[in-house]
């Protein structure tokens, strides 16, 4: 596409005759990612200023850059370049993609999976089973960006507006049917799914997370409530309605809604509960009829995940017996309550639990299926929500028989510091403080006796751990694999 055509209606600036017919292959908003033949939108982020990098897009191959700074001296500089003064960077970067790449999620049925926990596996679920199906489903996640074996290690929940695109583009080029995207409030909240035209969203369930960012509890749910005000009538909204959140958005989408639940009559439902540390057994019941399902993920918890992946199949007509099959064909989610076996007398489980919320999910689901003692090594992250650390330590003096509270991702913060920020939460002398964490996951492995249960909570499927100093090779599942010798 040339930047004359690109640029129509989205800049009111003139140009110079001779860029008019510039040859624009992408468009790109991270200097390190710009390609030759590239527009540069020089966006200003919280921790960065695009304007900055301008240098390095134009050396990476950049033929057009945009920014809301002074282009002459640019322009005077770098005479081959095109210099665009843009006042609104953010609408003019969203409306020079859909010109490059038109809009992709019209091709592609997407899925937006939010809510605090509980994404990663019901997105795990819904592949699955369309997979069961026949249907090839992409998926952006937590964990990672795949397609069948193509998998891209993931840096954050919901990557940014660009990748979406592109990730959804290349679906549509290959003809993939689904994509299910994790969708996080920071991402609602920074137009990071902007313009993807979702035809069905989850919402799982609201607790008290990304207070640092939020401020408040409501503004929080109002960030996650922007994914269902947003669908069409004629999307699919699938809502966990014991869940007093999910109640309040049942009037606050136009969508079609599909409820689901256990305690509340809901449209999708589980009854004949059977919890066993081996897997779940349960009766699906919804408007089509009544099937047992027998999985190997356990935890009420896990219930609610399933119907909620259950749901969104039903929507789009797939048979019960398909999703019972590919729900019973899932065997694992990384680092979600995944067991570490290497012959040892007692069970390990690496979770990613890490706020309240999950960790007292996940510590329930073990109490409920086992009355041995569960050991439990936990921390906090660092330059994150501070109000959930008394909270979090109250959760495992409560639930937890016996607690090594440890270093997460510190980050820039003081390991020490954070800990003693959640030890108050404790109001049982049942803890140790192990600041090294992989002294502290040894310690727990080496307390274990007979029939315990050892919970390491919190990094799940990370295989780092975020330093002031930056990041380093951390693997949970190695650390206890040496130490148990498998």
């Amino acid at each position: 596409m040339t930047l004359n055509e690109l640029l129509e209606s989205i800049y009111i600036g003139e140009i110079e005759e001779r860029f008019k017919q510039t040859k624009i292959l992408s468009v790109c908003c991270d200097s390190r990612k710009v390609m030759m033949g590239g527009l540069f939108v020089a966006l200003k982020g919280r921790a960065y200023d695009g304007t900055d990098f301008v240098e390095a897009a134009i050396t990476k191959g950049a033929y057009a850059v945009a920014t809301m700074g002074d282009i002459q001296q640019l322009q005077k500089k770098h005479e081959h370049v095109c210099f665009l003064k843009v006042d609104n960077l953010q609408e003019f970067l969203q409306g020079a993609v859909y010109k490059l790449f038109g809009d992709p999620s019209d091709e592609v049925k997407t899925i937006g999976v939010t809510g605090t926990n509980g994404k990663t596996t019901v997105a795990y679920f819904i592949e699955t089973i369309f997979n069961e199906a026949g249907a090839e489903c992409g998926v952006v996640g937590t964990i990672n960006y795949r397609l069948a074996d193509n998998i891209i290690p993931a840096k954050q929940t919901t990557p940014s507006f660009i990748d979406n695109q592109h990730f959804l583009t290349g679906l549509a080029w290959q003809s993939i049917p689904y994509c299910v995207i994790e969708v996080s409030s920071h991402a609602l909240m920074q137009g990071r799914v902007h313009g993807i035209n979702f035809k069905g969203a989850v919402f799982t369930n609201l607790t008290s997370d990304h207070l640092d960012y939020h401020k408040t509890a409501e503004n929080y749910f109002l960030a996650k409530s922007r994914l269902f005000t947003g669908l069409v009538s004629q999307a699919t909204a699938v809502i966990n309605t014991d869940d007093p959140y999910g109640c309040r958005l049942l009037t606050m989408t136009s969508a079609k809604i599909i409820t689901y639940g256990i305690e509340r009559q809901a449209d999708v439902m589980g009854k004949d509960i059977q919890l066993d540390i081996q897997g779940n057994r349960f009766t699906l019941v919804c408007a089509a009829g009544e099937i047992e399902i027998q999985t190997q993920f356990f935890g009420m918890y896990n219930i609610y995940n399933i119907l909620a992946a259950a749901a969104v199949c039903m929507a789009e007509g797939l048979d019960l017996n398909v999703i019972k099959k590919g729900i019973e064909r899932l065997g694992v989610v990384p680092g979600r309550l995944e067991r570490v076996e290497c012959g040892q007398d007692f069970p390990v489980f690496i979770d990613y639990a890490h706020t309240q919320d999950a960790l007292e999910n996940v510590l329930a689901a073990i109490r409920q299926v086992s009355k041995k003692r569960i050991i439990l090594a936990f921390g906090c992250g660092g330059d994150r929500d501070k109000s959930k650390r008394p909270l979090m330590g109250r959760v495992a003096s409560r639930l937890a028989d016996y607690s090594i509270v440890t270093s997460d991702n510190p980050r820039n913060e003081d390991p020490q510091s954070i800990i003693d920020q959640i030890i108050p939460g404790f109001d049982k002398d049942n803890y140790k403080v192990v600041v090294n964490r992989e002294e502290a996951i040894e310690e727990a492995l080496k307390d274990a006796k007979v029939g315990d249960i050892v919970l390491i909570a919190g990094k799940g499927h990370e295989m780092v751990q975020v330093l002031a100093d930056g990041p380093v090779d951390f693997n949970e599942r190695e650390i206890i694999e040496k130490f148990l010798k498998c």
